[in-house]
């Protein structure tokens, strides 16, 4: 069952810090007037980059306004004093009680976001903040509703081993039978997608099989990704790497039970594309920290 807004709420403990008035919002000539990002970061044990994560993406240059959601599922570690230390408008902060898994982190963002347009980000700094402009231009210039910053090997990459490479080409090549698309890299972590759209979406996983379960509802729906290049630096699983081979097998049962589901129908673009002016949120006086209201 999609995680409801109520689920949601009772998996929140507290916010921090009050988000002051963000001044005039972006009038609608503007180019990119209608895009919000959230970015998202479900992060579980990840004290030794958690700051410089979040730094990265608020020193980076993002051609639109955005809010930085940080889910601490369950952390053990010095990971939910590190978050509170923080103090930027941008940042809203959620704690999760006890680690539910990374999907489970993520469907609980997409009921807590106030943007448009989401993007996951992971805290381990195998991405470079720095390319989230390159994936959110194409929605911003109207090119595309769904983008994938995809890791091209060879370019600016370097994966964990051959046996990983193999399983993500695998994969992707799974993928791409099913629902006759042509992806180069479905298991790259940025991926954007527009909010409305994925709460249309039946998503069930809890673990990091929700990766695999929102590509195949965005391709069952009729959408192509649209993919620009991304810089990529693994790390090991001496250095904290959580996905095992095991979920790739996952992977491949979860791309097979939705495309069980069936086709649906694309959802149409004013749905996809909402003014910023005709949001039901009030950026300007949106608060950061807050617990959230019934």
């Amino acid at each position: 069952m999609t995680l409801s807004y109520s689920q949601a709420r009772e998996a929140t403990t507290r916010t921090v810090h009050d988000r002051p008035d963000a001044g005039e919002r972006p009038s609608p000539g503007r180019r990119h007037s209608w895009v919000m990002l959230t970015i998202v970061m479900p992060v579980h044990n990840e004290e030794n980059t958690i700051l410089d994560a979040v730094q990265a993406i608020l020193a980076a240059n993002i051609p639109c306004e955005f809010e930085l959601l940080v889910i601490n599922d369950g952390s053990t570690d010095a990971t939910h004093s590190l978050i509170e230390s923080l103090d930027d408008h941008r940042v809203r902060y959620v704690q999760q009680h006890c680690n539910l898994g990374k999907g489970a982190a993520v469907r609980a963002a997409v009921a807590l976001a106030t943007g448009t347009h989401l993007l996951v980000f992971d805290a381990d700094l195998e991405y470079d903040a720095s390319d989230i402009a390159s994936v959110v231009t194409p929605v911003i210039e109207g090119r595309a509703e769904v983008v994938y910053g995809v890791r091209v090997s060879g370019m600016r990459t370097v994966f964990p081993s051959l046996t990983y490479a193999l399983g993500n080409t695998f994969t992707t090549l799974a993928a791409n039978l099913m629902y006759g698309s042509y992806m180069t890299d479905m298991h790259t972590c940025l991926k954007l997608v527009p909010v409305q759209l994925l709460r249309s979406m039946e998503l069930r996983e809890y673990g990091f099989g929700l990766d695999s379960e929102i590509t195949g509802e965005i391709l069952r729906r009729g959408y192509r990704p649209f993919e620009v290049p991304v810089s990529y630096s693994a790390r090991s699983h001496t250095e904290g790497k959580k996905i095992r081979p095991s979920d790739g097998l996952r992977c491949l049962y979860v791309l097979a039970k939705v495309r069980k589901r069936g086709k649906m129908p694309m959802m149409p673009r004013l749905v996809l594309r909402p003014v910023l002016e005709a949001l039901s949120v009030d950026t300007s006086q949106r608060v950061i920290g807050e617990e959230l209201a019934g």
